[in-house]
């Protein structure tokens, strides 16, 4: 009998409870360590450049518009919030990549309850890390033609009032790839089959994608949710594609 399909948040729900499972936790302490550091970073660099950039980003008022300020600040604080956070999301997705497609394949096994893949010793992971670098630089490679745009429409005025929405669809979208990519291409999943399938469980990526952007944004919470994303990520994989076989079947 095949386990029901879940949606966004129980996806996310059960891969948190699997990274805090004894057999899974010492695959998710290097995880942890890096997203700690560069999270850390990331509060510190924020707190000293954060007006300036914001103040960047907001159009310049004639005086008898000023009063549009109070209303139009609020947004652009959102925007440059949106921009920092993803920037730092992606570099500590792309130094935690090899530990993360090896925490997705360990995971796999859990959720499958067999084992497909190499044990575990340092040449295993050693190997993976030429791969799993060569697969986010193709991530990058997508991301930053999309984010160069966006960042582009940011500074245009009026026009860039509808940056912010934008830059979160988005990453929702991205936040999507960057984590079901680690068991598709465990799986030896092309790139662009990963995409194709993704868009064609397009509404249950955007749920996933959705819920993990939301808990990464959340100070304190989001170095945990890391490690949880690769783990619900890969259970969306495996029970999305039991879901498929078993359609394509009947």
């Amino acid at each position: 009998m095949h386990a029901p399909v879940l949606t966004g948040p129980q996806y996310l729900s059960e891969g948190l409870k699997l990274v805090l499972s004894p057999g899974l936790r010492l695959f998710v302490l290097l995880p942890l360590t890096i997203n700690l550091i560069l999270f850390t970073a990331l509060i510190v660099v924020s707190m000293q450049q954060f007006s300036g950039w914001v103040e960047t980003f907001m159009p310049s008022l004639p005086s008898w518009l000023s009063f549009l300020e109070y209303v139009l600040w609020p947004l652009f604080v959102v925007l440059v919030l949106l921009m920092v956070f993803f920037t730092f999301t992606l570099l500590a997705n792309i130094i935690a990549a090899p530990f993360n497609g090896f925490l997705a394949e360990k995971v796999e096994v859990v959720v499958r309850g067999q084992d497909d893949f190499p044990p575990f010793s340092l040449a295993e992971l050693t190997a993976m890390v030429p791969r799993t670098l060569s697969r986010e630089m193709r991530k990058l490679g997508y991301f930053l033609p999309r984010a160069i745009g966006l960042l582009i429409l940011s500074f245009i005025p009026v026009v860039n009032l509808i940056a912010a929405p934008l830059w979160l669809l988005f990453g929702v979208w991205m936040m999507a790839i960057q984590y079901i990519d680690y068991p598709a291409d465990n799986n030896k999943m092309s790139w662009q089959d990963m995409l194709a399938w993704l868009r064609e469980k397009r509404w249950q990526s955007l749920g996933f994608g959705g819920i993990t952007y939301a808990a990464l944004l959340v100070p304190g919470l989001n170095i945990l949710m890391m490690p949880a994303a690769v783990a619900g990520a890969t259970v969306f994989w495996v029970r999305e594609r039991q879901e498929q076989a078993l359609t394509s079947t009947s």
